[in-house]
């Protein structure tokens, strides 16, 4: 258990790192607290609740977490693949104003210049086509594009997914035969609780089983808890089964460490070896201090027709833009996703949080037919249409690490607003999307309580935490993703990205990536040092 590289996750970041680390001739481990996912646990988790919810401590090992802070609720992957399990195969470029955002574009770097070629890298990796079908949400969604003057805008997502003969398995189609065998998009609409099928560009299925090709180790249910340096360098670090009564693992050397645990992950490691264990004191006081939701809010539209079937399609095919700054996706919701019914609510508009939740609170009494729809309705998931509204406008939330009223005795991650940047709950584009849409439809729009009456944001997009600067007093990281203060210790995943990318940010965090391990030399090139 000693290595030159250990990752700790195995996301988009995480997995760039295993192959091109281990491409290079080192050593590596990639630690990951969940499991492997393959199509029996995907099938499992469509019927049951255990199987796919991630709550190791109510012993739910599944592959989809929810944390709920009292700003924000966070939706992301648990498993070898991370994010690319539950994510819906949208890969994205941004704006050119993620790229000059001041945020960033003060540190001596073209991003956008020195990207190019590694968006280029990323899309080949991960498979990117423009999806193919366009059925009956999609065209819905035109319809709502075109009402709102967007029209021009509308059209197919770039998406990660082997579309192919629908159910036809096939050999690696995307690098020479060194991939696993693929079979066709069935079209089935349940991209967000994984592909049973095969047809998803998952990250176990380009990434990581090239890595493991080259000689990486990939170690499930490894939670890391602590990484402390060496005095003669490196870093050891401890890592126990993700349960209460979690089994130790041996202790883990590596010469090198790279966090791609997510933002939540990667935060919660960090504060934990600064502020509880003293492991890491080197670690800038600004970790956490700018965290993002990629300014989203979700509304959804449901059907009038009960007998309505909008499920034909990959989960996202089709976008648009309805002003320079919004973009809006649709989502059809798999099986597994029907609890989110129980999350909708009445449409409310109001800018000012408290009377905006009383309005919510005061459809229950005056429109119970229009709040109380998803919960009543027949054939939920055919019928319902999700929409998504990202902006790359610069809103924040703070993640801070203490005690609190419900746990006194342990530490955690806490959020706090940002004041006069607070990530929205509440954009006027998203309500006006829903309702455009339901116009045309004759359905019913509808608001996520938590964001109308509850005040929070929820984000299956959550950014930064870890953002560069030129030294530890303005970033936890320079532009080489190396950790002030500590030689060694890296930060590859969303939480190293700097600004808000306003789209879904999969493929950028790729490519951040691919550039991060451009930078590192080859192992030869050393001399026998890393």
């Amino acid at each position: 258990m000693n290595f030159d590289y250990v990752i700790v996750g195995s996301g988009f970041g995480g997995s760039v790192c295993a192959l091109r680390l281990a491409e290079k001739g080192y050593s590596v481990a990639v630690l990951e607290q969940g499991k492997w996912i393959g199509p029996e646990e995907v099938k499992k988790a469509d019927s049951s609740v255990r199987h796919f919810l991630w709550a190791p401590q109510l012993g739910m090992h599944g592959f989809f977490g929810q944390p709920i802070f009292r700003h924000v609720g966070v939706v992301h992957g648990v498993g070898v693949g991370g994010g690319s399990l539950v994510y819906a195969a949208v890969l994205l470029e941004p704006k050119p104003e993620f790229f000059e955002d001041e945020a960033w574009s003060g540190l001596g770097v073209n991003w956008q210049t020195e990207l190019e070629p590694h968006y280029a890298t990323a899309k080949a990796m991960l498979g990117v086509v423009e999806n193919p079908v366009y059925d009956k949400m999609d065209h819905l969604l035109e319809q709502t594009a075109r009402a709102m003057g967007a029209g021009g805008t509308f059209g197919p997502t770039p998406n990660g997914i082997y579309f192919g003969k629908p159910g036809e398995t096939v050999d690696d189609p995307f690098f020479g035969g060194k991939g696993p065998r693929r079979t066709g998009c069935k079209l089935c609409g349940d991209c967000l609780t994984g592909c049973g099928e095969g047809a998803k560009n998952t990250l176990d299925r380009n990434y990581l089983h090239l890595a493991q090709k080259a000689g990486a180790k990939i170690l499930p249910s490894y939670k890391v808890r602590s990484i402390a340096p060496l005095p003669g360098g490196g870093y050891k670090l401890q890592a126990r089964r993700p349960a209460m009564t979690g089994k130790r693992h041996p202790e883990i050397i590596s010469r090198n460490v790279v966090l791609s645990g997510g933002v939540l992950g990667t935060l919660e490691l960090l504060f934990r070896c600064r502020d509880k264990l003293g492991t890491l004191p080197g670690v800038s006081d600004q970790l956490g201090r700018v965290v993002r939701t990629n300014s989203e809010a979700i509304v959804a539209v449901l059907s009038p027709d009960k007998d309505e079937d909008l499920t034909r399609g990959n989960s996202i095919s089709s976008h648009f833009y309805p002003d320079a700054h919004t973009h809006i996706t649709q989502n059809r919701f798999p099986e597994g996703y029907r609890f989110m019914r129980w999350y909708m609510g009445a449409l409310v508009d109001g800018e000012k949080p408290l009377g905006r939740a009383l309005k919510g609170l005061g459809a229950f009494i005056a429109r119970p037919g229009q709040t109380t729809a998803s919960w009543r309705a027949r054939n939920w998931r055919k019928r319902i249409t999700v929409l998504t509204v990202m902006q790359h406008l610069d809103n924040q939330v703070a993640f801070v690490y203490c005690r609190s009223v419900v746990k006194p005795f342990a530490k955690g991650l806490h959020s706090r607003r940002v004041p006069g940047k607070a990530a929205p709950t509440y954009l006027p584009q998203a309500n006006r999307a829903a309702r455009t849409m339901a116009e045309i439809s004759g359905g019913t729009a509808q608001n996520i309580m938590l964001e109308s009456i509850g005040n929070m944001s929820v984000t299956a997009h959550i950014l930064g935490g870890c953002h560069m600067g030129r030294d530890a007093s303005g970033g936890v990281i320079d532009t080489g993703h190396q950790v002030f203060g500590h030689p060694g210790l890296y930060v590859v995943d969303g939480s190293a990205i700097s600004a808000n990318v306003g789209v879904n940010p999969s493929l950028t965090i790729t490519a951040l990536a691919e550039r991060a391990m451009d930078l590192v030399p080859p192992k030869a090139e050393l001399g026998g040092q890393q």
